[in-house]
């Protein structure tokens, strides 16, 4: 890769140095979010958001990444290379600066990076400081410098260890068991994502992930390849493979506006959902912001436009709305900044009010274009959103009809709902339970002081495959709705949550661990992803883990949530011991099912995160959507992991 022209200036005065390193390690959750898995792979991203940054400016265009044997990782870059002359403020090499002190780096000189990665610019310091061991490598200038780092603290200085062709950072390190005290394992899926998400983002760079712990049926390393030529368009086709595709081409742009570059890309599917993914500097902005406003806003006036002009909406009796032209809609929209303002709960929602008005027009200029060039497609949209208008209305007639029924309730709860005593929502939890049997167990085994009891009948409404009013006229989920306390929204914002009213704060999803319990634990997850997203982002939503056996020696008793488990039980316990497989809460007794899985000091609840919201809304719209080959594939690979009966 040619930088001929800017190869001077890339050196150790380019970098910039943010004092607070002390901090990190007492307090780690300040800057990676937490110290769970989710922290334990935020590590990986900001050594990678590094080689990024090299090929969002043009120096890179292959990053390799590897999960050794040992858990620890590598990152390896054909970038520049770190620079490793002695910085002048600090007096030490500026490889030194960038590993030791809290946000050094590149990315805070604008001549360096007119654009960079990284949701809070902490960088690998960070990383440094939370790993027990980390080991950088440069190549540069013809040579290898290298430096080793305990627990952020340096062991030796910098030093050459070779001459080389080749340039770029390696960078291996292994977390520190003291800080990730949960677990230490990569999961490589959750990095597949990741990187695959990145190569779309950044199209032409190539991104590598080779797992070292484990091997294929050919006796090699788990290995993938990720490249993209076509960016953002590949990146709707990955998303909607599973969906019905309302038109065949996917609709998208590229370019700069206001200097700020924009790249969109968005197609139609027959789903009844909106599906909006936004990034700024490669960043999953989950909360949205104002360049998300901005497409929505170009998107509504370009298409309503057309839709006034054809004569197509002349018969409708009742206005559409900017929730009509996005229903079925996939869209990413990506956009650099160079200095990016975050707000929100969670630091991912863009503030820049100059980005709006960019993507907007560059919205509109793509959206002509196309409804010009293609109008049988255009016909198709329109008669879509007219569909979706029409739906909303009756939906709108259904969400009266609830709120209706809540007022002549009397506070509106669910007949079936067993609430708590307790009023603060932060000390209450719901256990949202598989039918009358179990729900009648559960009841009667709680602790009515703060936990409450919803019995669902049955199967839930896939929410994936109906329309919005079917949702909102289905009785189980007007009963979730009613008993959590949130409204459902407004006709302007059909899915915006009232969290402030949410009546527990833990809302738990107890079935059957069988193949049925699976499946209705999964439906309700799907109404929550689709309709109540809100309630996973803020961490509220979680699945109780009911024992699979209960093993009886004598007196002795024990439980069991795996065949594993069961067998060392019996080993322990020896000849003679019993064993009873639950095949669902109903077998056990009250005192049983609060023993081990209701009771706060024993069970094991599992809280349901969004690890990445494109990777969740690809899975959830392909196992419960209507296409069957993805599904069957994604079971067949994922069997080993599941427990089904026969």
């Amino acid at each position: 890769m040619s930088d001929e022209k800017k190869k001077g200036s890339y050196g150790a005065d380019s970098i910039q140095a943010l004092e607070g390193m002390e901090h990190v390690r007492k307090r780690p959750s300040m800057y990676i979010g937490d110290v769970s898995s989710r922290g334990l792979h935020h590590l990986v991203y900001e050594v990678i958001d590094n080689s990024i940054d090299e090929a969002m400016g043009g120096y890179c265009d292959t990053i390799d990444v590897w999960i050794n044997e040992d858990n620890s990782i590598t990152v390896k870059d054909n970038g520049r290379g770190i620079p490793v002359d002695i910085h002048k403020k600090e007096g030490v090499s500026a490889l030194e600066v960038v590993m030791t002190k809290i946000g050094a780096g590149g990315k805070f000189d604008k001549d360096s990076y007119k654009v960079s990665g990284g949701l809070h610019g902490v960088g690998v310091s960070v990383v440094n400081a939370l790993s027990e061991r980390l080991k950088a490598s440069v190549h540069r200038n013809g040579k290898i410098w290298e430096q080793e780092y305990e627990r952020g603290k340096t062991l030796y200085p910098v030093k050459p260890a070779g001459e080389t062709k080749e340039r770029g950072t390696i960078v291996t390190f292994k977390p520190d068991h003291k800080i990730f005290d949960q677990t230490l394992v990569y999961n490589y899926d959750t990095l597949a994502s990741r990187l695959r998400e990145l190569s779309y983002l950044n199209k032409g760079i190539t991104i590598t992930l080779t797992d070292k712990r484990n091997k294929d049926d050919k006796g090699e390393f788990i290995f993938e390849l990720f490249k993209s030529e076509e960016g953002l368009k590949e990146f709707i086709r990955f998303l909607d493979d599973t969906r019905e595709p309302l038109i065949q081409d996917v609709i998208a742009m590229e370019g700069e506006k206001n200097d700020i570059p924009v790249e969109v890309a968005m197609i139609y599917n027959t789903s009844f959902n909106e599906n909006l993914h936004s990034y700024v500097n490669n960043i999953n902005t989950h909360e949205g912001g104002t360049h998300l406003s901005g497409f929505r806003r170009g998107l509504t006036h370009t298409l309503k436009k057309y839709a006034d002009s054809s004569g197509m909406l002349d018969k409708l009796k009742f206005d559409v709305s900017g929730d009509d032209f996005r229903e079925g809609l996939t869209a990413i929209i990506s956009v650099k900044v160079a200095e990016p303002q975050f707000e929100g709960q969670t630091k991912t929602k863009l503030g820049n009010r100059e980005v709006s008005a960019a993507v907007s027009q560059a919205v509109s200029e793509m959206l002509e274009n196309y409804l010009e060039e293609h109008p049988n497609d255009a016909k198709t949209i329109v008669q879509k959103v007219i569909l979706a208008a029409q739906a909303r209305h009756a939906a709108r007639k259904a969400r009266e009809m609830v709120q209706r029924k809540t007022v002549m309730s009397g506070g509106g709860l669910p007949g079936k709902l067993s609430d708590c005593s307790e009023q603060d929502p932060e000390k209450c939890e719901v256990f949202l339970v598989e039918g009358d049997s179990a729900g009648g167990t559960a009841k009667q085994g709680r602790d009515r002081n703060f936990q409450a009891i919803l019995p669902l009948r049955g199967k839930i409404l896939n929410v994936e495959k109906a329309m919005q009013h079917k949702v909102f006229e289905n009785e189980e989920i007007r009963n979730i709705f009613t008993a959590l306390g949130v409204t459902i929204g407004t006709e302007e914002d059909s899915k915006a949550l009232n969290l402030e009213k949410l009546r527990y704060h833990k809302i738990v999803i107890m079935c059957d661990a069988d193949v049925d319990g699976s499946h209705i634990s999964t439906l309700i997850l799907t109404f929550f992803f689709r309709y109540m997203k809100e309630l996973i982002e803020a961490g509220h939503v979680y699945i109780a883990t009911p024992p699979l056996y209960l093993v009886k020696k004598g007196a002795k008793k024990q439980y069991a949530w795996s065949d594993k488990e069961r067998d060392e039980i019996i080993n322990e316990l020896g000849d003679g011991a019993k064993i009873q497989r639950y095949k669902g809460l109903g077998e056990m007794n009250a005192e049983q099912l609060w023993d081990t899985t209701m009771k706060p000091s024993e069970r094991t609840l599992r809280k349901v995160v969004i690890d990445n919201g494109t990777e969740a809304d690809r899975v959830f719209s392909m196992l419960m959507g209507d296409e069957v080959p993805p599904r069957r594939e994604f079971i067949e690979k994922n069997a080993v992991y599941a427990n089904i009966d026969a």
